[in-house]
């Protein structure tokens, strides 16, 4: 897919080719690690790419490639996402819904991916998404995709950290009666314990966020190898301590319909479990997610016009793989159906401390939550570069609070602002864990992908003049951008409904506990940042505002630099 367009590299400053040609030269399209020395604290021809779409250095570019691509793999988080949402799946399909459906569903994000990479070669800013539809289009749509990814990167977030902690909870459970204590101390019940846990471990990853980007860069690069050997381990274990599996017809071929749906019925002769199969993707759509931090991490990432196109679609095309393989071993290992349906609020752990020692399903477990500590960490992250872009063009409110960065050159208050939202954001699921915690994977899924098809849509619209980075698609783009905005559109409507039949408004038996308040949260999010637009913001939004000339940005960096570092060895001290 990587194919020169035009003459050489149309979009990219001709200053940079020669950059970008001696990149080429040396290693394509690789995700090399390697950053320059200290001293050079950003790469020249990154930077004059970043003053010709308006902006100075204002973040510390210390990323490497495969940084870029740990971020964006550390997010999706195999370990997280495809677990901590498994009942989800299972429920929902069954065996099938979870090794098929994961299957399908990563063919379909590795398009949706490689429709964003190539505009994200194009434009590599942390304002990615926002700042693509505002140029490719309008400030109407920039302002659309913008906030449909702000809410996004806030709901993922959330679902992650909620994730996390009923995996924590369990562990702790396990090592120190952790559930016996919060009802002896506070009173808590369970869900409450969870959202208690829940809230210290988001203020943990916002502390750690608050230090030098060059910090998280270290634990994603660790965590995608913690990812890909924590895989291994768990696959390893499940192979061969479990007394007992389950046949290659269950695990690829069974079918389960808990929803409600239709009776129950089960098997694709039945219409409706056409419809329940493709509720249960959620679980994959959901994990296949967040993949857009190497666009929002771009402006810390060296050779980023290259590198944040591939850490973005090579971070989905490794988790898809590593995944099925994960997904496959847990289903191989799930004692009985009904005991798993009967412990389905946390099936996984159920089906490790059933098929095996407690000893073993603690570890399986702890490494499990370390994955998903590390992918809570860098949701924040991105999601705090993503309202730190939004807010430097004036469109959050009180954005000149969000916008500013401390000596680290971190937005810090973003970052604790994002900790906030997140924290709200999954509070129904104190009252109805199972519904909370799957609206709010509903609301990540819906919301970023609507995000990240509304920019393929404007690059789809303008064929063959759209001005290419380093990276392209070439002719392939029809195709590739037709198929993601479709399915976009069909996710879309499918997340909106409720996850079981007791949850719509005509079911006999109908509970507000069931119902999918997705559609509800879109429909008020709509009412909110659509009316403000017409309202008001239309008149002044006018999408993506240059820091100033080029002289002008030289001057700002310099005076930056003048006041965050140090003429030291190091070149990158702060004082």
């Amino acid at each position: 897919m990587d194919v020169p367009v035009g003459s050489e590299y149309p979009g990219v400053p001709a200053g940079a080719e020669a950059g970008i040609r001696h990149d080429n030269e040396q290693g394509g399209g690789s995700m090399s690690s390697e950053a320059p020395a200290p001293g050079a604290i950003h790469t020249s021809e990154d930077e004059k790419i970043l003053h010709r779409l308006g902006y100075a250095q204002e973040l510390f570019r210390a990323m490497g490639g495969f940084q870029n691509f740990a971020i964006s793999f550390t997010i999706i988080s195999i370990l997280a996402g495809c677990l901590t949402s498994y009942y989800i799946a299972f429920e929902s399909g069954g065996p099938i819904a979870v090794t098929w459906g994961w299957l399908l569903i990563g063919a379909l994000a590795t398009i949706v991916a490689l429709a964003m990479a190539e505009i994200a070669s194009s434009f590599p800013t942390a304002g990615g998404l926002y700042y693509w539809a505002s140029k490719l289009g309008s400030p109407g749509w920039g302002w659309a995709t913008g906030w449909f990814n702000l809410i996004g990167q806030v709901a993922v977030t959330a679902a992650i950290g909620y994730g996390l902690s009923t995996f924590a909870t369990v562990l702790f459970d396990d090592l120190f009666s952790f559930e016996k204590h919060m009802n002896d101390w506070f009173g808590f019940n369970y869900n409450e314990t969870v959202y208690a846990l829940y809230a210290v471990l988001l203020l943990a990853v916002c502390l750690i966020n608050v230090f030098d980007v060059r910090i998280t860069a270290g634990l994603n690069t660790f965590s995608a190898y913690w990812h890909m050997l924590g895989v291994a381990f768990i696959v390893v274990v499940l192979i061969f301590v479990p007394s007992h599996h389950q046949s290659a017809s269950y695990v690829f071929t069974g079918t389960v319909n808990a929803t409600g749906y239709g009776g129950n019925v089960t098997g694709f002769s039945h219409l409706i479990f056409w419809f329940v199969f493709g509720l249960g993707l959620l679980m994959s759509q959901y994990t296949m997610t967040g993949f857009d931090a190497s666009a929002h991490m771009a402006e810390e990432t060296h050779q980023a016009s290259r590198m944040a196109a591939v850490g973005m679609y090579m971070s989905v095309v490794v988790s898809a793989i590593f995944g099925f393989i994960l997904l496959v071993a847990v289903t191989f290992a799930i004692p009985s159906t009904q005991g798993a349906l009967d412990n389905i609020g946390a099936v996984v752990p159920w089906i490790w401390k059933t098929s095996m020692s407690q000893n073993w399903s603690d570890a399986l477990l702890a490494i499990c939550v370390i994955a998903q500590f590390f992918c809570l960490t860098a949701s924040t992250t991105s999601a705090s570069r993503m309202m730190f872009a939004f807010s430097r063009d004036g469109a959050v409110p009180g954005h000149t609070l969000w916008r500013r960065v401390s000596k680290h050159r971190v937005p810090v208050y973003a970052v604790f602002a994002i900790g906030v939202l997140s924290g709200l954001l999954m509070v129904p699921a104190i009252w109805n864990y199972l519904v909370g915690y799957a609206a709010g994977t509903a609301i990540a899924v819906i919301g970023l992908y609507i995000a990240f098809i509304l920019p393929v849509f404007l690059r789809l619209r303008l064929g063959d003049s759209f001005e290419h980075g380093a990276w392209s698609l070439g002719k392939h783009y029809k195709w590739i951008d037709s198929v993601a905005i479709i399915w976009v559109a069909i996710v879309t409507v499918l997340f909106c409904m409720p996850l079981f039949y007791d949850g719509l408004p005509w079911s006999s038996n109908f509970s507000w506990t069931l119902t999918n308040y997705t559609v509800l949260w879109f429909v008020g999010i709509g009412l909110c940042f659509g009316g403000w637009w017409v309202l008001s913001a239309r008149k002044w939004f006018k999408g993506p505002v240059r820091m100033g000339t080029e002289e002008e940005l030289e001057q700002l960096e310099a005076k930056q630099e003048d006041e965050f570092l140090l003429p030291a060895d190091t070149g990158y001290e702060t004082p």
